[in-house]
């Protein structure tokens, strides 16, 4: 079907119904059918609303008395564009008003005018540009036909410019392509990146609960950078899918390597406490108090010293060795109460003898003293054994006064000892010589007015005077 048979359409969008076009020139004019005024006006009532992205072009519609100026109707309906002086056929409409047959061909290039603000309006809208030079190329071929009349060099500049600022659009959105396929590869990269250096860490210190939730979240945003991010290439993106796949493979081998050996130390520890706990289970009845309480705190320091097992077994552990523990506690427990119990009525008596013993202090008369603390030690011993909890509180009274009367022996025998006697009368003896000896130098040193000699000589002799002093106070302490 050429142009000129195809039907015409609104500027606005409505489609209109075009008279039948011209017949060939070989074609009789009885059997050419003329277009009736009716059937050449726009049918709006019956026309279907074309939806665009952009504002539908200004209605524009070029007079027939500019139009005259780029086309010419011969006599026998032919209808002809005019180009630099030069007249170009662009069809026949027989048997029709000259205004009318140039009207036909005028809204041809009305239409193709419209098509070209409408490009022009989605270039500027900065439109997705996938389709528009296959609308321009179009658009193109239908002006070089020369199936219509109008300014054809003004249109053709218009199809020029716009070929021009569709190839500015594609660049640019070939750059924002760009733009954001570096950004799509830099955020994959990261994944990558961080997805590595997780793989990368010591498998010893590697939380490992934390780190599996986040190689997962990493593997889906993956999924759905690849799913609905822009594509990277398949180059680009099988390169980075190895080396994430691979970061992932090795984080797994050393995730089943930690938790396999971390089962096996589990299985050791939980060994070596099951036997702790046979021993302590085995020591649970004992009546040994003493011996059995420290073997008691061997096995403790034991446990201590040993591996953790997994969270739930050593609870579990735990709990059946502190069991045996309890129970021979809490039998010393009870025999210790039965036993503190049956002492009770010894703890009166030994306190009763405390108060007597503290009575005795001070010493004042150390012979009577030592005679009263000797019956107190006997009824003491006859007394018997106190609760363990008085123990320490009931000999430390009776301690006291011991050590009271000791002091008092020692202090007698120091003053009573015949060789500390002597050799106190014998330092007197000497003292009383030097002192002597001392006083004749003075009087030398000052007869003679040496001032030297004299303050030396003082000196010597105060210092001596002042030990004969002491000394003299310890020996009445002899007598």
């Amino acid at each position: 079907m050429t142009d000129s048979q195809k039907s015409d359409e609104t500027v606005d969008g409505t489609a209109s119904e075009t008279p039948k076009p011209p017949t060939p020139a070989s074609m009789k004019p009885s059997a050419r059918p003329r277009p009736t005024p009716a059937a050449m006006a726009p049918r709006h009532a019956a026309a279907a609303t074309v939806q665009t992205v952009v504002a539908a072009p200004p209605v524009h519609s070029t007079p027939l008395s500019e139009a005259a100026k780029w086309g010419r109707v011969a006599e026998d309906g032919h209808v002809f564009l005019i180009l630099d002086g030069e007249e170009h056929p662009v069809g026949q409409y027989p048997d029709a008003p000259a205004d009318e047959a140039l009207a036909y061909f005028v809204r041809k290039y009305d239409d193709a005018a419209a098509q070209a603000a409408l490009l022009e309006q989605r270039v500027e809208a900065k439109a997705p540009s996938t389709d528009m030079h296959k609308t321009l190329e179009h658009l193109r071929a239908q002006v070089a036909e020369r199936h219509m009349v109008g300014d054809i060099p003004a249109l053709e500049a218009r199809l020029d410019s716009l070929d021009t600022a569709i190839a500015a659009l594609q660049r640019s959105e070939k750059d924002a392509q760009e733009a954001q396929r570096s950004a799509e590869l830099a955020a994959r990269e990261a994944i990558v990146a961080e997805a590595e250096s997780i793989a990368g860490k010591d498998p010893a210190t590697v939380q490992w609960k934390t780190s599996s939730a986040r190689m997962n979240e990493l593997f889906e945003t993956w999924k759905t950078a690849q799913k609905n991010g822009i594509r990277l290439g398949r180059g680009t993106e099988d390169a980075l899918w190895k080396r994430f796949r691979s970061a992932r493979t090795v984080f797994d081998r050393h995730r089943r390597a930690y938790f396999s050996q971390l089962d096996s130390d589990n299985a050791a520890a939980k060994s070596a406490k099951e036997a702790l706990i046979a021993r302590a289970e085995e020591l649970s009845n004992s009546t040994d108090w003493g011996p059995t309480a420290g073997e008691y705190r061997h096995l403790m320091d034991e446990w201590k010293s040993s591996k953790r097992a997994s969270r739930k077994d050593d609870d579990a552990l735990w709990a059946r060795f502190r069991a045996a523990q309890d129970k021979f506690f809490a039998a010393r427990q009870a025999a210790n109460q039965a036993i503190d119990q049956e002492y009770a009525a010894n703890l009166v008596v030994k306190e009763a003898l405390v108060a007597e013993a503290q009575a005795l202090l001070p010493i004042t008369d150390l012979g009577a003293a030592k005679k009263a603390l000797q019956s107190i030690r006997d009824r003491w011993e006859e007394a018997g054994k106190v609760p363990r909890g008085d123990m320490q509180r009931i000999d430390g009274g009776l301690r006291k006064v011991e050590d009271a009367v000791k002091a008092a022996e020692d202090d007698q025998w120091r003053r009573s000892n015949p060789e500390t006697k002597a050799r106190t009368n014998s330092a007197l003896s000497q003292l009383e010589t030097a002192i002597a000896g001392l006083e004749e130098d003075l009087s030398k040193a000052e007869r003679q007015g040496d001032e030297r000699k004299i303050a030396d000589a003082r000196e010597a002799l105060e210092a001596r005077r002042q030990w004969l002093d002491t000394l003299q106070k310890s020996a009445q302490d002899f007598s």
